[in-house]
């Protein structure tokens, strides 16, 4: 967005008068964001789909419409879920036109023609059928559902999401295979924790390691939107500032140091624009670790206990180098035989988001029966 917007704003017209060119998304700085509010001038605001139901800008009189947005789609074949473009409903076709003229006239262009709008489908499809739906059904076991696979959604999701979920609770040992109720209480305690169940799991896991509060912290940074920001015109200035933090270990521990200096510093806010840091969500995170905390024990400087009960909580998200060589390491050595990450992207390829190196024996260790079926591995 930001890379646009300095297009536009360099082939501007002399004749089309004072004009800005602002960026508008969710990670956005709030002293960022609060620009598309100024008034006083004419303003081109470049927006994700947060400007389409969430915010309510005066002075729109027109808008253009690509017809995509960016949204999670969940594979229950392969158990991922994946933060793909894709096409807008005919209902966010007509609400990003009603955007426009909310105070007066407007117009809006859709940069796309009348046969595929009416291809369109005409409501959004609904989260639930689109989404992991593994929290979902541990909710409904920690409230005693006796059938949850035939569970009478009011929005019913596929029957393989469904059994997707309940396989991915069964790895994680939150359900016993063929039984509707708990392993022992591992599941029940993650249906305490308000978090996805792989991070619910890792929290757990985290006393055995001796890395509860690296864990905790870990887990509260991925659990909020992104921390970091990277504005393209400042590529150099970003990268000079993520150096003095980056671990060749991988993000998590990356966040992690970032974290640790945040809150060294006080949570400064000149800090934070120093260092490209999003100081409302790293506010965010104090609160939902605050939420989590009970009894934390530190590992100090043993970042292996880290990533080893990382593995161990999000195996299902683990990943193998290829022959090709997909993914580089931090450092720029060998990359990684292995990591686990904590999403996909999938624009014109596809992309691991938050990726940390684990070791093939850890991922043995954590599930042996699924790393044997899924992935061949033997231990070395």
């Amino acid at each position: 967005l930001a890379r646009t917007c300095r297009d536009i704003a360099k082939h501007l017209p002399d004749s089309c008068g004072a004009m800005v060119v602002i960026p508008l998304y969710a990670s956005l700085p709030p002293a960022q964001q609060l620009r598309v509010f100024q008034p006083g001038s004419r303003k081109v605001i470049l927006s994700t789909n947060v400007a389409e139901t969430s915010v309510t800008i005066s002075g729109i009189k027109f808008v253009i419409d690509t017809g995509m947005v960016k949204a999670k789609r969940f594979n229950p074949d392969s158990g991922l879920e994946v933060l793909a473009v894709q096409r807008v409903s005919k209902a966010q076709a007509w609400q990003r036109a009603g955007r426009a003229g909310r105070e007066d006239s407007g117009s809006c262009y859709r940069l796309y023609t009348e046969e595929e709008f009416d291809n369109l489908i005409p409501m959004t499809v609904p989260e639930i059928q689109r989404c992991n739906l593994a929290g979902v059904m541990l909710q409904l076991m920690a409230l005693g559902i006796p059938d949850v696979m035939n569970f009478d959604f009011v929005s019913k999701p596929s029957p393989e999401a469904v059994r997707s979920a309940v396989d991915h609770l069964e790895l994680l040992g939150a359900r016993e295979e063929g039984w509707p109720g708990w392993t022992h209480r591992s599941g029940e305690k993650m249906a305490n924790f308000p978090l996805e169940p792989r991070y619910a799991k890792t929290i757990l896991l985290s006393p055995d390691f001796s890395c509860s509060e690296e864990v905790l912290t870990i887990v509260s940074l991925l659990s909020v939107d992104t921390v970091l920001y990277n504005p393209p015109a400042r590529r150099d200035d970003v990268l000079a500032a993520r150096k003095k933090f980056m671990s060749s270990e991988g993000d998590h521990m990356t966040l992690l140091n970032i974290y640790r200096a945040f809150k060294k510093v006080g949570g400064n806010k000149e800090w934070c624009r120093e260092n490209f840091v999003n100081s409302r969500n790293m506010g965010l995170v104090k609160e939902v670790q605050a939420q989590l905390k009970k009894s934390l024990e530190s590992c100090g400087s043993d970042t292996g206990s880290v990533r080893r009960c990382l593995a161990h909580g999000m195996f299902v998200n683990a990943a193998e180098l290829q022959p090709d060589g997909s993914y580089v390491a931090l450092d720029g050595r060998q990359p990684p035989a292995y990591v686990v990450f904590n999403e996909l992207l999938h624009t014109s390829r596809c992309y691991m988001r938050d990726v940390c190196l684990v070791d093939a024996d850890w991922l043995l260790d954590a599930a042996p029966e699924y790393f044997a079926r899924k992935l061949h591995l033997g231990k070395s």
